[in-house]
């Protein structure tokens, strides 16, 4: 059966609680994430110029499992579509490239602007934000959803970390639908 798939763009890989929710969701099955090798070096040279307190191996070892451990995510081939999109931004062709050589269901990015859904549409392709794309994720199957919230918060170890303090986080980074409804949901992981 296919898996609905999501094309992460690089910056919502940056922000690193962000990118840990994705992961999670992805590794609990609810959607399989796409990503290409272009995408992943922004992401980690981005990681790098935000937090040069983190070691660069780090940052490169943090790519390298992801893409060992979601070895069916990476798109490649996506150059030779490159002629084939327009969008407003030209940095972002190979982001729908990717999207539809991947054959993604949707694009996730901050950036939605940047991705007019006419276009996407020729390609059966969808945008969101990722507050859009975990709020959707939280009305197909809230309690998994919760579950890999509360699997990520007992995780972080140093400093720990409280479930309502990683939706706090999230919430900082602009993901303020997703964390509004998943505060009222709690009550299912307590």
């Amino acid at each position: 059966m296919a898996k609905f798939s999501a094309l992460l763009d690089a910056c919502t890989l940056v922000p690193i609680s962000l990118a840990d929710t994705f992961l999670s969701l992805a590794e609990a099955g609810l959607y399989r994430p796409l990503w290409s090798k272009r995408i992943l070096e922004e992401a980690e040279l981005a990681v790098k110029r935000i937090h040069p307190e983190l070691p660069p191996e780090a940052v490169e070892r943090r790519m390298a499992e992801m893409q060992d451990f979601f070895d069916d995510a990476n798109v490649t081939n996506w150059e030779v579509l490159g002629n084939d999109v327009s969008l407003p931004d030209p940095n972002d062709v190979h982001v729908l490239a990717a999207a539809i050589q991947g054959r993604a269901d949707v694009i996730v990015t901050f950036n939605v602007k940047d991705f007019p859904k006419d276009e996407l549409q020729r390609f059966g392709i969808d945008v969101q934000t990722p507050d859009e794309f975990l709020l959707n994720q939280l009305d197909l199957d809230p309690d998994e959803v919760l579950g890999c919230l509360a699997r990520q918060a007992e995780a972080l170890k140093d400093p720990p970390v409280q479930l309502r303090e990683l939706l706090d986080g999230l919430e900082k980074l602009k993901i303020q639908g997703f964390t509004s409804v998943a505060r009222k949901l709690l009550w299912r992981v307590q």
